[in-house]
């Protein structure tokens, strides 16, 4: 890797310490749904554990994942082959725990990962009964962390639940360790044998910064950027769409529909986290040339602009993502609606795209975020007090607990707050429609052929 790669790298590597795009999708996505027929009008669905689904269709998974692996060499720019010995191969005399590992090997997924029967309630309705909520290593095999907004329930094998619930959920897990350490230098057993790589950007060292090369796409870029830093097009938020909006489909037309719905909510996620511009571009707001320049004063010697660039943009990808959790989290408490609920409800702007596609969030969604970054970054810059999004020297990430950023904007220029709002509620927007565009392919492609 040349040196200018190499500062690029460390830019990337300390920029994705945080890598959650939203806070907790499943808030979110429940406003996103509620009002699509297909959702508002399905019959609820028996909670089926995963071992269930794959002794049933063993054989049919197994040409899915041959055929995902096919798709994925086409389609999917330094895509790193699946080591043939993880290829899914059905056997119906072994475990349900043997065929569970297996998938999930096959997948490339962390096989650590709980598959937990659970749901996020709706913060919007009744909070769960306390006997029937599960310990958050149930679900999550990450830390719990401080100020958590996650609650899970547990579902019972065969008890009805509606989709909505089932989908919801499911958007948010994704960030529960699924990704977490599947790379050659990762600290983990499996990171040895899946056939990643070393981590392309980022410190293998720190748990969630493994997860952001399948939670970024950085498509849209400069061409001198990636002639001069290849690894950049090394993320995979394509191959985790496929995987599970495929199975998806596959489960809904083997009549599997708690699967449906539940693999179209982790393949929702991967849409959704590229509605978050600071997930689909390198630096917004700052131009190529000037990043060039940034790095080539690293190189010489002088890394101050650099190290300054990488917390700025840090404090602004972390201030974006806790000012549109509180507003959510708020407007839910209080069962007061915003923009923002209004914008992730709204079908109007769904049809202004094309049809699904499989590369739909690459030509679509991330070239749509990718162009909202500065516009984004400028009104960041512009509305939020100077400490958390212009001053190097505060780390944002380090503080987060202690800010109330409602309260401290609610201090701000009326007008400026509104442009602020103003944004945020369309990057909602944008999570909404992009998401029910993806659920609709899905429903199409699962139906009878």
């Amino acid at each position: 890797m040349n040196r200018f790669a190499l500062t690029l790298a460390a830019l990337l590597g300390l920029a994705t310490g945080n890598v959650m795009a939203w806070s907790n999708h499943s808030y979110a996505a429940y406003r996103t749904f509620e009002r699509m027929p297909e959702l508002a009008n399905a019959a609820p669905v028996a909670a089926q554990p995963l071992e269930t689904f794959l002794k049933a269709e063993e054989k049919a998974i197994e040409a899915l994942l041959a055929s995902q692996e096919t798709w994925a060499s086409a389609n999917l720019e330094f895509y790193p082959p699946r080591p043939a010995a993880l290829a899914f191969k059905a056997n119906p005399a072994r475990s349900d725990e043997a065929r569970r590992q297996a998938f999930l090997m096959a997948l490339r997924v962390a096989p650590n990962s709980k598959f937990a029967l659970y749901m996020q309630p709706d913060p919007w309705g009744a909070a769960p009964d306390a006997s029937r909520l599960l310990a958050h290593s149930a679900v999550d095999t990450l830390p719990e962390q401080a100020h958590s907004t996650l609650r899970f329930a547990g579902l019972k094998v065969g008890e009805g639940v509606a989709p909505l619930n089932v989908l919801a959920s499911a958007c948010d897990e994704p960030d529960y360790g699924l990704d977490i350490n599947l790379w050659s230098d990762s600290p983990s057993d499996w990171g040895k044998v899946y056939g990643f790589e070393a981590l392309p950007f980022g410190n293998p060292a720190l748990y969630f910064s493994t997860q952001a090369p399948f939670h970024m796409g950085f498509y849209h870029e400069d061409r001198v950027i990636y002639l001069a830093a290849p690894f950049i097009k090394k993320t995979f938020p394509l191959l985790r769409i496929h995987q599970y909006s495929s199975l998806a489909a596959l489960a809904f037309r083997s009549g599997h529909p708690y699967w449906g719905w539940r693999f179209t909510g982790l393949a929702l996620h991967y849409v959704q986290d590229l509605t978050q511009p600071y997930h689909a571009s390198l630096s917004p707001s700052n131009a190529s040339a000037r990043l060039i320049g940034i790095n080539l004063l690293a190189m010489a010697g002088f890394p101050k602009m650099k190290d300054d660039m990488i917390v700025l943009l840090s404090n602004r990808h972390l201030a974006l993502e806790k000012y549109q959790n509180q507003m959510v989290y708020q407007a839910a408490q209080n069962k007061i609606e915003t923009g923002i609920e209004i914008s992730l409800r709204s079908g109007d702007r769904d049809v202004s795209y094309p049809a699904w596609s499989e590369l739909y969030a690459r030509d679509v969604v991330a070239r749509q975020s990718h162009t909202l970054g500065a516009r984004l970054t400028d009104i960041l810059v512009d509305t939020l007090p100077s400490m958390f999004v212009s001053d190097p020297s505060f780390d944002f990430g380090v503080k987060e607990s202690e800010i109330d950023l409602l309260a401290e904007i609610s201090k701000q220029d009326p007008a400026k707050r509104a442009r602020l709002d103003s944004i945020t509620s369309e990057l909602m927007g944008n999570f909404g429609a992009h998401s029910r565009n993806l659920v609709r392919g899905i429903l199409k492609n699962a139906a009878p052929k």
